[in-house]
C-alpha cells in the first residue's frame, strides 16, 4: 500500500447527540479510509484539558473543555495516505458558516461551538492526541479486502 498515516477524528457531544455519527463515519469509510480505532466515552476534565492545551490561554478554554466532556465523544483514529490533511478538507472551517456544502461542517453545523467533530491538523498532532485517547492495545493493524481498488 502507499505510504500511510493515522489521524485523529472525534465527533463531539453536539454530534453523538444528534444522531449523525453514522453518516460521518460512512463518509470517511466511502473515501478509503481504514478505521483502526473507536470508542465512545465522555472525557475527563484532565483529557479535555490535555487535548486542547495549546488553547489554554484562550478566553474561551474553559467553555471548550465544559462542553467537551458534557457528553459522549467517539474518539477514532483513520488511517490512509494524507489522512491528515484530507480529512480536514472533510470536515471544513472551524466556523462551519465559512465550510463548503459537502463538508461534514458545512452540512451539519452553524455554530462555531457546535460544530459537531474535531480532526488533527497536523500528523505531529494527530500522534499526540491518539496517544492521549488510546492506548497502543486499542487499535488495530489490518487490510481491507478494498485496498487493492484504492491504492496503487
Amino acid at each position: 500500500m502507499a505510504r500511510t498515516e493515522r489521524t485523529f477524528i472525534a465527533v463531539k457531544p453536539d454530534g453523538m447527540n444528534r444522531g449523525i455519527l453514522g453518516n460521518i463515519i460512512s463518509r470517511f469509510e466511502a473515501k478509503g479510509y481504514k478505521l483502526v480505532g473507536i470508542k465512545t466515552l465522555v472525557p475527563s476534565k484532565q483529557l479535555a484539558e490535555e487535548h486542547y492545551s495549546a488553547l489554554k490561554e484562550k478566553p474561551f478554554f474553559k467553555d471548550l473543555v465544559d462542553f467537551i466532556t458534557s457528553g459522549p465523544v467517539c474518539a477514532m483514529v483513520w488511517e490512509g495516505e494524507q489522512v491528515v490533511v484530507t480529512a480536514r478538507k472533510m470536515i471544513g472551517e472551524t466556523n462551519p458558516l465559512s465550510s463548503a456544502p459537502g463538508t461534514i461542517r458545512g452540512d451539519f453545523a452553524v455554530d462555531v461551538g457546535r460544530n459537531v467533530i474535531h480532526g488533527s491538523d497536523a500528523v505531529e498532532t494527530a500522534q499526540r492526541e491518539i496517544s492521549l485517547w488510546f492506548e497502543q492495545g486499542e487499535l488495530t493493524a489490518w487490510e481491507p479486502t478494498s485496498a487493492v481498488w484504492i491504492y496503487e
